[in-house]
């Protein structure tokens, strides 16, 4: 098949059966999210926000789009800002990965650093100001965008669903992270209209507030919240598993190992919070998680040491 633009490689990516050992002879299945043209899942995410940026009439041809981003957002738009001839300022914290940074400079966008100590939230703040300053700027705003959560709602969740109705097999479980939240809820509010009786599970790193625990730095990349995101509704949870960073770099050794997958830490903890959330299923239930990029965009932070 010939592709004509790189927003039509966007989706219908991998799902892949994870070999090792899993409780009660369950299985765990991982959507691999890194075989997106901008190497992971928020390639969705960026799509779908400039395509409703444009059908609401929020942007036009001389736009300049505006996001505090942690990398992968920030690429996603730049992709699809690059396809809509946008001009794109992205507004990053200084520590995140190097390797994202360049990555989004590759798809013309201009970074604005903030510093480390201020993380994301410093990031929104500066973000806010340019939209104010810049003329003709849209800030999508990933934190606070009901589209967020719609892009996975409308895209990877019924993706899954039939993929395991092809393969007659049920959907038991359901495991993602949470960084800006929208993953997880989009997804998690589709698979519980669909079918009820499916368990999800927060997977967040030791550092994260949402299992009531104290705020402090993490290695785990991509996912943790210094705040609630505010559609994240507890309606949609079932549970919350906090992961130790060691925990989650021993998966992402593991996996390149074992099964030649290689993946972001956030992967890693995915894949500890299935196992737990696997210990608490029906023997023999299926649970699926999220692989949302891979290792190659963090080599700079040692992610194999």
């Amino acid at each position: 098949m010939i592709y004509h633009q790189v927003s039509e490689l966007i989706g219908h990516t991998p799902l892949f059966e994870i070999k090792t050992k899993v409780p009660k002879g369950s299985k765990i299945f991982a959507k691999l999210e890194m075989f997106n043209p901008g190497g992971s899942i928020k390639d969705r995410l960026g799509k779908y926000l400039i395509e409703q940026a444009w059908q609401h009439q929020q942007i036009n041809s001389t736009s300049t789009i505006i996001e505090p981003t942690a990398g992968n957002t920030g690429i996603g738009l730049a992709l699809a800002a690059l396809e809509a001839n946008l001009k794109t300022i992205l507004v990053v914290p200084e520590k995140f990965s190097q390797e994202k940074q360049v990555l989004m400079q590759a798809l013309g966008a201009k970074l604005i650093h903030t510093p480390s100590e201020a993380g994301i939230t410093g990031a929104i703040q500066k973000a806010k100001e340019l939209n104010k300053q810049i003329s003709n700027s849209y800030l999508p705003l990933q934190f606070e965008n009901p589209g967020n959560p719609a892009a996975y709602y409308e895209s990877i969740a019924p993706e899954i669903l039939k993929e395991f109705q092809a393969n007659q097999l049920t959907l038991d479980g359901f495991v993602a992270g949470v960084g800006s939240g929208g993953t997880f809820v989009g997804m998690a509010r589709y698979f519980k209209e669909k079918a009820p009786q499916i368990k999800t599970a927060i997977v967040e790193p030791a550092g994260s507030i949402l299992n009531g625990g104290p705020q402090h730095a993490h290695r785990t990349e991509g996912i943790g919240v210094e705040f609630i995101p505010p559609f994240l509704n507890r309606k949609d949870v079932d549970q919350i598993f906090t992961i130790s960073d060691q925990a989650a770099f021993t998966w992402v050794k593991q996996l390149a190992k074992t099964n030649g997958l290689l993946i972001g830490s956030s992967s890693g903890a995915a894949l500890e919070a299935s196992l737990k959330l696997a210990d608490q299923l029906p023997a023999g239930s299926n649970i699926v998680t999220v692989f949302p990029d891979s290792s190659e965009r963090y080599l700079s932070q040692q992610i194999y040491a």
